[in-house]
């Protein structure tokens, strides 16, 4: 039972809370400045019934920045990898701008709110999602460790982009994401009329299989099974810094990512031909070539960076009539468009592009190309035919 005293002219008490976990001995929580005693009695019976039920929650002056970094290295020890963990610390620094000082028990949900509403005007939609997912696993982590007892990030309003006069005459911008068959011929044509070393294997690899650019250049020999044409996915590459020498390669981006695609016999080809051009360069720049079985590699053997690549896609499309803003990436939606419009399942397309849930195919992906939206109208005026000659009689 808590014991009530005076302190000076006020009211106070003293409760057990427990044992320290360091010493063993004894805990006693305390708090004064009640100006009567039935006052102490009623904030210590309130102590004793959190106590025990196990909602009390320490007083602690840890900060929102010392947090985050606590919970990186715990989120880092938990298996996330290193490029996750980087995202990660890059979305929370706007909110350490905000919090970093502050005691983690002080920062509300209004504050909290506000600053998300702050952060809505100067950024976008979805990067304003990805800074309050990375701070809510923060105060989850708290609230799991008893250091808060409430959790500010629960139930925070995101703001939703209102489409503009201007968006809408655009309309959807998917269209600007991938590149229509059309469009594809024209850019692989002007790679190999007019590309550099690799280009057209890179870029047709790439639209031919769907993967992600960093699982591509993390590609090894071992990884093509030449006889039963296919490829195997198991890795992908890493490097922030785009310096060729600091690189690393990484697990997938999921489990599902892990996956063993067949391919087109044109690329079987074109990876014969790159193989003997290849086997030329390890010859010529012996013994400073430092071969370690990759494909998409420098002269010196190390894997190319995400940056080259997008460099020479760009030299590419200057080459071409193609106004759209496409990147490397561009070319996993391209080869999805396709996948659509060849009928394939979409069962297939989700385990082909290494998706663990098949919604994220459907709501990225399942977009009709122009020629699949042409051929549904022709059909449907096919199907009307007679009776829309009859309307018009």
């Amino acid at each position: 039972m808590a014991y009530i005293y005076k302190r000076g002219s006020k009211w106070a008490y003293r409760a057990y809370a427990g044992k320290d976990p360091v010493t063993g001995k004894d805990k006693q929580a305390s708090k004064s400045g009640f100006l009567t005693k039935k006052d102490a009695q009623l904030a210590a019976a309130l102590f004793e019934r959190q106590f025990h039920k196990g909602e009390y929650i320490e007083p602690s002056a840890i900060t929102f920045e010392a947090l985050c970094k606590d919970w990186l290295k715990h989120y880092l020890s938990q298996g996330a990898k290193e490029s996750s963990q980087r995202a990660r610390r890059i979305a929370l620094t706007h909110i350490i701008s905000v919090f970093g000082q502050t005691p983690i028990q002080k920062i509300t949900k209004k504050v909290y709110q506000d600053t998300i509403d702050d952060l809505s005007n100067r950024f976008s939609t979805n990067y304003v999602s990805s800074i309050h997912t990375s701070a809510n696993m923060v105060f989850v982590y708290a609230h799991e460790n008893k250091l808060i007892k409430d959790i500010p990030t629960k139930d925070i309003k995101l703001a939703k982009k209102k489409k503009t006069v201007a968006d809408l005459e655009k309309g959807d911008d998917i269209n600007e994401k991938f590149l229509e068959k059309e469009e594809l011929e024209e850019f692989l044509t002007v790679a190999k009329n007019e590309g550099l070393e690799g280009d057209l294997l890179t870029f047709t690899l790439l639209a031919y299989t769907g993967l992600r650019i960093g699982e591509m250049i993390a590609l090894k020999w071992s990884d093509i099974d030449f006889i039963n044409n296919t490829l195997r996915v198991y890795k992908t590459y890493y490097n922030p810094t785009n310096n060729k020498l600091h690189y690393q390669l990484l697990t997938p981006k999921t489990e599902s990512s892990i996956r063993t695609i067949s391919i087109d016999t044109l690329l079987i080809d074109l990876l014969n031909l790159h193989k003997q051009e290849q086997e030329r360069t390890i010859q010529d720049n012996e013994p400073l070539y430092n071969d370690n079985d990759f494909i998409f590699v420098t002269n010196e053997g190390y894997p190319k960076t995400i940056k080259h690549f997008a460099i020479r896609m760009q030299r590419l499309l200057k080459r071409t009539n193609i106004k759209k803003n496409v990147t490397p990436h561009s070319f996993r939606h391209t080869h999805t468009s396709l996948l659509i419009e060849a009928n394939v399942h979409i069962k297939e397309i989700q385990e082909r592009l290494g998706h663990s849930d098949i919604n994220t195919t459907f709501s990225i992906y399942a977009h009709m190309t122009k020629n699949i939206k042409k051929e549904a109208s022709t059909r449907f005026g096919n199907l009307m035919k007679d009776l829309s000659n009859n309307l018009i009689q």
